[in-house]
């Protein structure tokens, strides 16, 4: 699931286009940073979880694996409503503390689909994430338009994910698959062209350190949806 943009109202033109390009450098680097380390900590958490019996078998036998399942929903919507009163360190150990949590939700991946499968769909995942957040770093079109109508396309899927858990359908499942990767790899287009436009050299070093955490939260998730959509075509179960 995405999450809303936030309105940082810093929208300045920069005095200094050297300066300004710099800042803005050090500022998706800063997000992909916060992105890539949040991955590693998913990964490591799902792994370990997913192979050591001690571990998943208290989880996903039991009532508690809807716990881990939707603990992921309440981050979205801390991070959604919260973000702009919370402290920058704030900010930060919910963002891992997400990661940590969306491990323990993703452990399950371990359960049904082969290593080989899991470590494939990965690096597609990758591949497909990161050309696309490429083109929404560097192209000159506004893709606000766009944006609206993958949002659009993100309630649709969510809907239609929850009526096929009562529904069953296979058909219905391929459907919403396709369909989430596009809206997904859409809006990570989206969301990395809106990250790059928010920046600001003129606001505080605690709303910049919070934009970058709520960038890659935002980006983190795209992928972590692209990577699951994904692996109900790649995935080879055990």
């Amino acid at each position: 699931m995405n999450t809303p943009h936030q309105g940082w109202g810093v929208r300045a033109a920069p005095v200094d286009g050297a300066l300004f390009d710099e800042g803005l450098r050090q500022h998706m680097l800063r997000v992909f940073n916060y992105m890539g380390l949040g991955l590693v900590v998913t990964g490591l958490v799902a792994f370990v979880v997913g192979t050591t019996p001690a571990l998943y078998v208290p989880i996903f036998s039991s009532p508690l694996k809807w716990v881990v399942m939707l603990a992921p929903l309440a981050f979205v919507l801390v991070f959604s409503f919260k973000i702009q009163t919370m402290s920058a360190g704030a900010a930060q150990a919910a963002f891992w503390a997400f990661c940590a949590v969306m491990g323990l939700s993703l452990a399950s991946v371990f359960l049904v689909f082969t290593g080989t499968s899991i470590a494939n769909t990965f690096f597609i995942a990758a591949a497909m994430f990161g050309a696309t957040s490429l083109y929404g770093y560097t192209t000159k079109r506004d893709l606000t338009k766009m944006g609206s109508l993958l949002i659009m396309g993100l309630i649709g899927v969510v809907i239609a994910s929850i009526a096929n858990i009562f529904i069953g359908s296979s058909a219905l499942q391929f459907a919403v698959s396709v369909i989430g990767i596009i809206v997904f790899v859409g809006l990570t287009a989206w969301d990395t062209q809106t990250i790059k436009e928010q920046y600001a050299e003129n606001v505080s070093a605690e709303s910049r350190q919070k934009m970058a955490v709520f960038g890659a939260f935002s980006l983190f998730l795209n992928f972590v949806n692209i990577f699951q959509l994904l692996l109900n075509f790649t995935g080879e179960r055990e």
